[in-house]
């Protein structure tokens, strides 16, 4: 949530960085009509409360003084006094949960640094990584392999769950977890994360907290018991909400957190979308990464995490480009955001595979994370960030589909291979 104060004082500015995400300028009018309202029945509320401290203490001293006629007399002004500020209570709650509802709804501000633009065209190379591999056959997408290779089937999850889950088997299942088990491995070991085993299922707390809630529900999978709990959709929520309602030791910042989970989100609206095999499915596991962090510090931390997720992809000797997200294809919570996308060799293109931001203050402010840098400083709100370290399904198929051979079978990247009890070559069994 962005900090009401800032938005009151710096009002072109906030307008003119929401026009820049695209955000309707209209929801946003309505901001200084609610703002000015809150603040004029605040005043007319302290005004009532002075006047009615005033006739109390006048009724006071005529009942010292003996004037009890005279003192009733004056209680019925003071009773009406009293309807006035509850009414004008009532009017002010209800003008501060709109105004709230308002601030709820807004985005994050983009970062100067963000290229401006409408959608992904204005994106911004800023890395590319490895030569996508020559074939001299035409190359088969990650269905065609791993259906052949009988490590993937799709129709029988299908008949099990519905369209857009995945039964993976044999070498394919030994694939997923080696992957999961080798990114926990280099961020805890080599990038300094600790990891977390957070449950896979929230309130709707964390889910304001980071974001996804009021906004984007529909893209949620919630319980349909009466206790209000969702599917986690990314290891994000819980992970960035362990420390909410919390005034953490600033001396102990950064707090460096990874953790594996599944994943699980409704992918409303992209019915015809990238559903063809494990891009865009209901279900996938992702190893996660996020920091809380000093505001100061930020933004050195977002480098430093994206590049612990660009390592997962060089150590696998997956080709991959890093580009900024323009402020148009933004994540809501996001102030700036790297996304590394993997090469397809069956789309001749790159695919996303993670996404890396800093979130500044914004998620802190509405799960409350907060800090002090001394013992007895005043509470500060800490900056957040998250990136996928990575997305276990999709790394899944792009080694497929990367290191495929000519007879249908599959290299195993060296790194994977001590994962596997030393497989250097995925064939059908």
């Amino acid at each position: 949530m962005l900090d009401i104060n800032f938005v009151r004082a710096n009002i072109d500015l906030t307008r003119k960085k929401l026009d820049e995400r695209g955000f309707p300028l209209d929801a946003f009018d309505r901001f200084t009509e609610l703002d000015e309202r809150r603040r004029s029945l605040i005043a007319r509320r302290d005004d009532l409360n002075a006047t009615r401290n005033r006739a109390s203490q006048e009724i006071g001293k005529l009942m010292k003084a003996g004037r009890k006629e005279e003192a009733e007399s004056r209680r019925a002004a003071v009773r009406e006094v009293g309807d006035h500020i509850a009414a004008t209570e009532a009017e002010l709650a209800g003008v501060e949960g709109d105004l709230n509802e308002l601030m709820s709804a807004l985005p994050n501000l983009p970062h100067d640094s963000v290229p401006v633009g409408a959608d992904e065209s204005a994106n911004l190379e800023v890395k590319r990584w490895g030569v996508p591999p020559a074939f001299d056959f035409e190359p088969r997408d990650h269905v065609e392999l791993g259906t052949a290779l009988g490590i993937l089937d799709l129709e029988r999850a299908a008949k099990i769950a519905g369209a857009r889950f995945a039964i993976l088997a044999g070498a394919g299942a030994r694939l997923e977890r080696a992957l999961i088990n080798f990114c926990l491995d280099m961020h805890t070991r080599r990038h300094g994360y600790r990891e977390v085993l957070p449950p896979f299922i929230v309130n709707a707390n964390p889910l304001f907290g980071t974001g996804q809630l009021p906004k984007f529900e529909e893209d949620l999978f919630k319980l349909t018991d009466e206790r209000g709990l969702y599917l986690v959709p990314t290891a994000e929520v819980p992970l960035t909400n362990i420390y909410s309602d919390e005034i953490l030791d600033g001396a102990e910042l950064p707090i460096k957190m990874t953790a594996y989970t599944p994943c699980f989100r409704s992918e409303a609206g992209s019915y015809g979308k990238d559903t063809r095999g494990l891009i865009r499915q209901h279900q996938f596991d992702k190893v996660e990464l996020v920091k809380i962090t000093r505001p100061e510090e930020s933004y050195q931390e977002l480098e430093s995490l994206t590049s612990d997720a660009e390592a997962v992809l060089e150590s696998l000797g997956l080709p991959f480009r890093t580009v900024i997200l323009s402020t148009g294809d933004m994540g809501f919570a996001a102030a700036k955001t790297y996304d590394i996308e993997v090469w397809l060799p069956s789309q001749n293109t790159y695919r996303e595979i993670s996404s890396c931001s800093n979130c500044e203050s914004f998620q802190a402010r509405r799960a409350r994370i907060r800090f002090r840098r001394e013992q007895k400083s005043k509470p500060e709100f800490a900056h957040t960030l998250n990136g996928s370290g990575l997305a276990i399904g999709r790394t899944w198929l792009a080694i497929l589909e990367n290191f495929q051979q000519s007879d249908g079978t599959v290299l195993v990247p060296e790194a994977l291979r001590p994962y596997l009890d030393g497989m250097e070559r995925i064939e059908r069994k």
